[in-house]
């Protein structure tokens, strides 16, 4: 990509106008990291880039933006400028084509501002970019406060930048964000969550986690999870301390690459547990009645507020109402087992099951135990087609009702357990159970 992006820059200079790859490709680069794609910075106007690629879009054009495929790739050229007020912290009101160095001063952060010319292998570095990211510095370009007008999700860029690289937020931005946090509000919700989103399936979004709560953020975002701070657990079964050190401890056992619902999962498990705290006296000990249910209802508000999908919304509020089952799973029937174990969410439910366990009190018998059984069920399909279907009751004279669903439950449940091993045997056991009934 970084070949064809390069071809791209080299039409544009030797028709005469100033190119460069600008923007995060260039940090990745100094990084030692491979782009994921490449933006390019140029002083021809999109009507000049036009003539140079007659089958570009134009759907940016008004601000300067022409998109290029090539190569099967989708690059951006947008020519260099200044932005006008923003009125709505979002967007610019106008634009004014410019020059490299006040395009660079209009950008985020300072490793995000930097330039490179790929064809004389040069950095051009305005805003101190490259001297930051050698320190492991977030740091606005410019006035703090006026970049986050300019763009409120700014706010929240700053926290997954910072989750991303590691790297510490410098003092001055860190201060406007802790000051201008509420700000976060006004934009989508459909904008906030992709960028929450970046954060929760990053590597390192324990870090994350930590600058959103420390940052106030996470009271705007999710105030939710600040009310599990000072909800107390049970200390036999959660030594570790109240719900909120709990889920953080999860998150921290997460594997690296574990998959957003899992994550979403890990954040809600317990999310109903300051509402449904009770101490009961004659036992004492704390009790957290139907926070499994609850918390799903909850957890779809949440999501929903935050605009996801249905089946985002459905993988992560079925998790939340499930992960107390595995407490039971030695006691479960087989048949009950293989349907519990045979959903489509499953190895993300057995995961969280397994963080839980490791943020609480460390037992993983339910855990081993499910494992044990996947290796055991593994030669065959955990549910397999049924030996029986309502057409068999039919040709047998009944007529379908509710009694249907409770005889093919049955003969489903023998056939899970291994009592029935072939349709004969299924529809012999069907004879003697209509006749038992007549």
């Amino acid at each position: 990509m970084e070949t064809i992006a390069t071809d791209i820059v080299r039409t544009l200079q030797n028709a005469g106008y100033e190119a460069l790859f600008a923007g995060g490709c260039v940090r990745d680069r100094l990084l030692g990291n491979d782009p994921k794609d490449y933006d390019i910075a140029t002083s021809a106007t999109p009507d000049e880039i036009l003539k140079h690629f007659p089958k570009a879009g134009t759907v940016g054009a008004h601000v300067g933006v022409v998109l290029v495929k090539k190569g099967g790739h989708h690059f951006e050229i947008a020519t260099f400028r200044e932005d006008g007020e923003y009125a709505d912290g979002r967007r610019p009101e106008s634009v004014v084509f410019s020059d490299a160095e006040n395009d660079a001063r209009r950008r985020d952060f300072t490793i995000n501002g930097m330039f490179h010319d790929p064809v004389a292998d040069k950095t051009i570095d305005y805003v101190g970019g490259q001297s930051d990211l050698k320190a492991g510095l977030i740091r606005c370009i410019g006035t703090p406060e006026d970049r986050f007008r300019e763009d409120y999700l700014r706010l929240l860029r700053a926290v997954r930048f910072a989750t991303r690289f590691g790297f510490e937020i410098e003092e001055t931005t860190w201060t406007a964000i802790c000051q201008t946090g509420e700000n976060i509000r006004h934009i989508s919700p459909e904008r906030i969550r992709e960028e929450l989103d970046r954060i929760w399936v990053d590597p390192n979004r324990v870090r994350g986690f930590d600058l959103l709560v420390d940052s106030g953020l996470m009271e705007h975002l999710l105030p939710e999870i600040l009310q599990l701070k000072g909800c107390e657990q049970p200390p036999q079964w959660h030594p570790e301390g109240d719900v909120f050190v709990h889920t953080r401890l999860m998150l921290s056992h997460l594997p690296d690459d574990a998959s957003l619902p899992l994550v979403l999962s890990v954040l809600f498990h317990d999310i109903a547990k300051p509402a449904t705290f009770s101490y009961d006296p004659d036992e004492d000990r704390i009790r957290f009645n139907g926070h499994d249910k609850v918390g799903a209802e909850m957890t779809r508000v949440i999501l929903r507020r935050f605009r996801y999908s249905n089946a985002i919304i459905d993988t992560v509020s079925e998790a939340v109402e499930n992960h107390m089952k595995f407490k039971d799973v030695q006691k479960m029937r087989a048949s009950t087992l293989k349907r519990f174990m045979a959903r489509d969410s499953f190895d993300d439910q057995l995961a969280l099951h397994r963080v839980d366990c490791l943020g609480s009190n460390g037992n993983l018998g339910n855990h081993d135990y499910v494992i044990a059984k996947q290796e055991e069920f593994a030669a065959e399909p955990l549910v397999p087609p049924p030996f029986l279907s309502g057409r068999d009751l039919i040709e047998r004279g009944l007529k379908p009702g509710p009694h249907f669903k409770e005889i093919l439950r049955t003969a489903q449940d023998l056939q899970l357990e291994r009592e029935h091993t072939s349709r004969e045997q299924a529809l012999a056991w069907l004879e003697d159970e209509l006749d038992s009934r007549e």
